[in-house]
């Protein structure tokens, strides 16, 4: 069947070389209305590529709670696209964080991704809430106990800076991943054999569901230093070396983040791995780039529009 007589809810033909590959795609909730604009125009550029779903962070201490609840639902009802919101433990009762999930639940929201979180600055480490969730497994469960939820988690390929061990670290996973998690995408890493190591662990381990990498392409290399402090992600010296003497040469940096992500997903791909999960900082350019460059093609213009009519229809059902 040509393009031309192919109905236009059938999904396009020759989606990426190779047919298998999936992305998705995190955002953060905007500050300011310059912010909001930025974030909605990522939305609409990354919308055609049809990822598997969109998720939104939730800020330290759970500072941005209303926004991720306002970005989530407005990515719903005026997209395409599937959004999941994240949900922490932190600064909040379990009732206070069921009360988000119901939240969710009732705007047609069923994708979380269940984190601990982190700590408001300055606090120094994580307390949990007297009457709330311990943890990111303590959370899996109680949102499964409240709904038909997708579920995902986090995954640290160079373990959790409080994890004790690597097996410490698995066991946690492995957790999150009985009390009801479907799926862990990961912490951001750049050597990916880091990344291929820490799955054989995790296979030889007995965990069989989907580990999805994160990829950070790097914009602002001191920035970067700063994130992988926190997480515990390591900075190759190669890396620095690429990005040494561009502070002042925007451009030139996003070449080089372009051309060191798209590298590192070719790699992962030549090993089998087929799925990815690009933190955009709601920048699009660099991952609408990456995502070309590995075979992936925007959905035709009648097609995206018929799915954002259907999903218009679905809204006027369930009011």
């Amino acid at each position: 069947m040509s393009s031309a007589t192919r109905p236009a809810s059938a999904p396009p033909q020759g989606r990426a070389v190779g047919g298998g590959l999936q992305v998705s795609f995190e955002f953060f909730p905007p500050k300011t209305e310059q912010m909001a604009e930025q974030l909605w125009r990522a939305v609409e550029r990354l919308e055609p590529l049809q990822p598997r779903f969109v998720s939104v962070t939730y800020g330290a201490g759970g500072s941005t709670r209303e926004r991720t609840h306002q970005t989530v639902v407005r990515i719903r009802e005026r997209s395409s696209l599937t959004p999941a919101a994240h949900l922490t433990c932190v600064g909040a009762s379990r009732a206070e964080v069921d009360a988000v999930a119901g939240r969710y639940l009732a705007a047609g929201i069923t994708h979380v991704v269940a984190l601990r979180g982190d700590p408001p600055e300055g606090e120094g480490g994580f307390r949990p809430h007297p009457d709330g969730y311990r943890d990111a497994g303590e959370l899996v469960a109680g949102l499964r106990a409240l709904g038909d939820f997708e579920i995902s988690v986090a995954a640290y390929p160079e373990i959790h800076p409080e994890a004790g061990s690597s097996r410490a670290d698995l066991d946690n996973l492995k957790r999150k991943l009985g009390n009801g998690a479907s799926r862990a995408i990961t912490q951001f890493f750049f050597d990916p054999d880091v990344l291929l190591r820490f799955l054989d662990r995790a296979r030889a381990a007995g965990i069989g569901v989907p580990i999805v990498p994160g990829i950070l392409p790097v914009t602002n290399f001191a920035q970067l230093v700063r994130f992988s402090r926190q997480c515990g992600a390591s900075v190759p010296a190669w890396l620095a070396h690429l990005f040494e003497g561009l502070d002042d040469d925007p451009e030139t940096r996003k070449l080089v983040a372009a051309t060191v992500a798209a590298e590192q997903c070719r790699r992962l791909l030549e090993a089998g791995i087929e799925e990815f999960h690009f933190y955009t900082l709601n920048r699009a350019d660099l991952a609408y780039a990456i995502c070309h460059i590995l075979g992936l093609r925007a959905a035709p213009a009648e097609w995206l529009a018929e799915r954002r009519a259907e999903r218009a229809r679905q809204r006027g059902r369930s009011a």
